[in-house]
């Protein structure tokens, strides 16, 4: 099930995520127009209290099982704690930051600083008072080089000190303050400049959750993650507590009886991984009351009685990255190498020229995918550039540009532009039924640009392999298929800056890196200065053709039509699992 994020934090989707959705010619409407059906929440009922709600995760690859958000790195681990893990902040529906949540934010701009004060009540779930040490906390974990946490950011590094705890030359971070000690529960952060995204979720700029100091000061940070307070036992302060963890497959939730907003409607929560290609069965078979429908297999679980269909169009993406470098573990940057096999614009855009999209969503969709042109999302507004078209599908361009910029044919096959044989390295993840022939559909198309691509390792791979080799700039990896599921605010600086691990394609220039500045500077509190520079760098983005976006799908739930309170709206997405329960 994807549904809405903790805090807006970017995370790695599965092979799931990449797939299309198929359907027959069925002349009934909900198979036809599947949207029509669809609604963003369930209707509003009397609760009885009590009672168990089962959820499917659906995944072929196991849960990594990292239940704390500064090492977390997977949607499927953040589903997974979905019912525990509460961000410190609530947000409105266009993800401004409010007062509603478990801490409230103000924002200084002259000051340069930003002050969040936890609420009195706001209790781990072994009754521990959340503090000011904890939010501290985070940022150590985070910042610690032992625990290798992908969330160390460029966008972090603007918080004063957190740099030199990173480079070993503090013991301490100097930019976050806690006037009433470490016991208190107010923290505030000193920034170098102010972001002109800070007072929505998701901005990157400061974190968003809390670490329980008190349970896990003892575990050194290279042993954190593998730890049993983050493995089998962790502390949350949302409405429910974990009680049962089945390594990589499912997790049990009871109610944490010191929840600060109040007693939680259910006396149980249930989250299981199910393979994605047995969904329809279990969505006919009413054996989960919440589960995702993979889209290939709507027109199976259309007409099923008794469930909502709760959707929304997730901000997420689906992309084909390029690889041009390598990041640097010393320096903690990506170093862009000019001479790598893929750093060749000509070659880029051709590949991209080369994927019909738009067939293969026809052929397999009804109307839940869907290609998209560029790498910010329509659902933010005018930071989307509507001009900019992206890549049809169009072979003849892309063989008149790969002759062009001397990419022979040698037989069959093109070679490089220096008469190297000239051999792509592909790769993606397994899915569900529909990924391999779509897969091999696009190894088809590249064939007719002359183009030799080969699966990496010689097929699809599970999620945690690939999502190795891509981290690690494994030398057999030219080009991959991935996903993301983004943050709430639309800077994509965590993204492709120098200094975001994230940036997996590695490519550094100086204009990007000039028009991330642009785009999250203190000018940027113009807004439409800042979204001259979005569009800008969305047609720069489009040009290099580094990472190409290739679709994004609707996010579909089966809900039973006992469950009340569940929620798609981003508004909800904090007290989600406070407000779910059984209709009386």
């Amino acid at each position: 099930m994807k549904k809405a994020k903790l805090f807006g934090s970017l995370t790695l989707l599965s092979g799931v995520a990449l797939t299309l959705a198929a359907c027959g010619n069925n002349s009934n409407s909900k198979v036809d127009n599947p949207t029509k059906s669809f609604k963003e929440a369930t209707p509003k009922k009397a609760v009885k209290k009590g009672g168990t709600v089962s959820v499917a995760l659906e995944t072929d690859t196991p849960i990594t099982g990292v239940f704390l958000n500064e090492l977390s790195d997977t949607q499927n681990d953040s589903d997974a704690m979905a019912p525990g893990n509460e961000a410190l902040f609530d947000t409105n529906d266009t993800y401004q930051i409010n007062d509603k949540g478990p801490a409230t934010l103000k924002l200084d701009n002259k000051n340069k600083t930003a002050t969040i004060t936890v609420k009195k009540g706001v209790k781990w779930s072994d009754g521990k008072q959340v503090t000011a040490k904890d939010i501290e906390y985070s940022y150590e974990i985070i910042a610690n080089k032992a625990t290798k946490s992908s969330r160390y950011t460029e966008s972090l590094q603007n918080i004063v000190g957190l740099s030199e705890y990173h480079d070993g030359k503090s013991n301490t971070i100097s930019g976050i303050e806690m006037p009433d000690g470490e016991n208190g529960r107010t923290v505030v952060l000193h920034f170098k400049e102010m972001k002109p995204g800070m007072k929505y979720s998701g901005n990157g700029y400061f974190w968003e959750a809390a670490a329980p100091y008190h349970y896990l000061k003892d575990v050194p940070f290279n042993k954190l993650q593998s730890s049993d307070q983050v493995r089998k036992n962790p502390l949350f302060f949302g409405p429910y507590k974990m009680s049962k963890v089945v390594r990589g497959q499912a997790v049990t939730f009871v109610p944490n009886k010191y929840y600060w907003r109040g007693t939680p409607k259910l006396d149980k929560v249930t989250i299981q991984v199910l393979n994605p290609n047995s969904a329809s069965q279990a969505i006919k078979s009413h054996k989960y009351d919440i589960a995702g429908v993979v889209n290939s297999q709507w027109k199976n679980v259309a007409n099923t009685n008794n469930v909502n269909w709760i959707a929304n169009i997730p901000l997420a993406y689906n992309y084909l990255g390029f690889k041009v470098g390598k990041w640097d573990g010393a320096k903690g940057e990506n170093v862009m190498n000019k001479d790598a096999k893929m750093n060749n614009k000509a070659l880029r855009q051709a590949i991209a020229y080369g994927m019909n999209v738009s067939a293969v969503t026809k052929r397999y969709t009804n109307g839940l995918t869907f290609h998209i042109p560029t790498l910010i999302p329509k659902q933010f507004g005018q930071y989307y550039d509507k001009n900019v078209k992206g890549y049809d599908y169009n072979i003849k361009k892309g063989n008149e540009i790969l002759d062009k910029a001397g990419y022979k044919k040698k037989g069959k096959y093109r070679v490089q532009p220096n008469g190297k044989p000239l051999t792509i390295r592909l790769a993606a993840m397994t899915g569900n039924s529909t990924q391999e022939p779509i897969i091999q559909n696009y190894i088809q198309q590249w064939k007719k640009l002359g183009l030799n691509v080969k699966l990496t390792g010689g097929r699809l791979m599970e999620m945690n392999s690939f999502y190795d080799k891509v981290q690690n700039d494994s030398k057999d990896v030219d080009m991959f298929m991935g996903a993301w599921s983004l943050s709430s605010e639309p800077s994509p600086n965590d993204l492709y800056s120098v200094k975001a691990p994230y940036n997996f394609t590695r490519f550094v220039t100086a204009k990007n890196t000039k028009l991330l500045q642009e785009m999250d500077s203190e000018k940027s509190f113009n807004t439409n200065y800042r979204v001259k520079k979005f569009h800008e760098w969305q047609k720069y983005m489009n040009d290099e053709a580094y990472v190409v976006p290739v679709s994004n799908s609707y996010n579909v739930n089966a809900v039973n039509s006992k469950i009340t309170g569940y929620s798609l709206k981003p508004s909800a997405a904090n007290s989600l699992w406070y407000n779910v329960g059984i209709a009386k």
